[in-house]
């Protein structure tokens, strides 16, 4: 009897290594010519998409891990256990990722140990953002690790660090609160350059909760791909349970991106800026309000209702968008709204494939680690197995 190995050269495989290639030879670029190799970004236009797209899209989206862990560890919903490990492993790579999002955009990136070594602008908020980031990176690892040594069977450090969930549960839920919403606070100092449509008092608040939006529908989006790439290594049962799982979740997303939508409301009520609706930023920023916070929030609600995982499952799609326009519109769109077309940013094709390098790199390290841990099963036997099935063909007549 021969095995035959899963081919090498599939379609998405030869895709990821075309990305890799060109992204290596960027990153090549960057870390010998500078940021002037690479990037459009000036003293006018600091922030481009590594920090619109790496790092404050990368830290939204990442935010599943804590709030899974919450809903399940802190408020006990353990029907919702089965999606925390996907959620924690998907948090710690989107973390890391960002860490690493942060080496290419800072100019001197073998200065970043300085602010915590020699400087001391302790009250400086980015300051905080980093510290918190590395924190919670920190312990997002201590919360993946269990996996790590049921896939080792080091049952004795497996057994300690379980007892230690709790403890890490909430220590995440300090730091991300902390810095999700820091995240926010580094662009209060910039008044005269974000439209006042997207800049409020409130930004802190507004990551804050979109955070918690996009770490609901992160995990919907994520958890649904899962169950049907790795459909092999879950069982029927819990393919079921998954549904009703998602449908439990688009709950508390509806309920969240109503709120969210409020207190946008809220603050364009604050700064008094009805008129400024009437302009093609206001209608850009409506586009944001009601096709990617009030839609999805209605169809949020309307799948939860009906039980309707297909609806939320595509909801969940819309929802992510809509994080990442936001994102986007306070970093890049909305940013420096007053400078000349011809002196506003727009992404180089090299950051571009850097970040898409950047994804990339997630999703192969999502996908290895998966058909080797137990990440969406408890049996790691059971996953062996699915896995060799995959990997292997009929016997072939000699």
């Amino acid at each position: 009897m021969n095995e035959t190995k899963a081919p090498i050269f599939t379609p998405f495989n030869i895709i990821a290594g075309v990305i890799l290639a060109i992204g290596g030879y960027f990153t090549i670029m960057r870390f010998t010519g500078g940021l002037g190799a690479v990037t459009n970004l000036t003293d006018n236009n600091p922030f481009g998409i590594w920090i619109g797209f790496d790092v404050l899209c990368g830290v939204a989206l990442a935010a599943g891990g804590y709030t899974i862990s919450t809903i399940v560890y802190i408020f006990g919903m353990k029907e919702y256990h089965p999606v925390v490990r996907p959620a924690i492993l998907t948090g710690f790579l989107g973390y890391f990722l960002v860490a690493v999002g942060l080496v290419f955009d800072v100019g001197r990136p073998w200065r970043m140990p300085y602010p915590f070594l020699v400087s001391h602008g302790y009250t400086s908020v980015m300051f905080e953002v980093a510290a918190c980031v590395g924190l919670y990176l920190t312990v997002l690892f201590l919360e993946f690790v269990p996996s790590v040594f049921a896939w080792l069977k080091w049952t004795a450090l497996h057994r300690l660090f379980i007892k230690m969930t709790l403890a890490l549960t909430i220590l995440g839920v300090v730091l991300s609160t902390l810095h999700q919403s820091s995240l926010g606070s580094m662009f209060l100092i910039a008044p005269d350059k974000i439209h006042p449509l997207w800049y409020s008092p409130y930004i802190p608040v507004y990551f804050f909760i979109s955070s918690i939006i996009a770490g609901l529908s992160m995990v919907i989006f994520e958890s649904t791909l899962s169950h049907n790439v790795f459909k092999n290594i879950i069982s029927r049962g819990e393919h079921f349970n998954h549904d009703r799982i998602v449908v439990g979740l688009a709950k508390a997303a509806s309920l969240m991106m109503f709120g969210y939508f409020g207190i946008k409301v809220l603050g364009v009520a604050h700064g008094n800026h009805w008129d400024l609706l009437d302009t093609p930023y206001g209608y850009w920023f409506l586009v944001e309000m009601l096709g990617f916070i009030l839609l999805p929030c209605i169809l949020y609600a309307v799948g939860a209702r009906t039980e309707n995982a297909t609806l939320v499952k595509v909801t969940s799609v819309i929802a992510i968008l809509g994080i990442v326009l936001n994102r986007f519109n306070i970093s890049i769109i909305a940013f420096n709204w007053k400078l000349p077309a011809a002196e506003r940013y727009f992404p180089s094709f090299g950051e571009i494939m850097i970040s898409m390098m950047l994804v990339t790199i997630g999703i192969l390290a999502f996908r290895w680690i998966v058909n080797r841990m137990p990440i969406l099963t408890d049996d790691l036997e059971a996953a062996h197995r699915a896995r060799a099935d995959t990997h292997t063909a009929p016997a072939q007549a000699n």
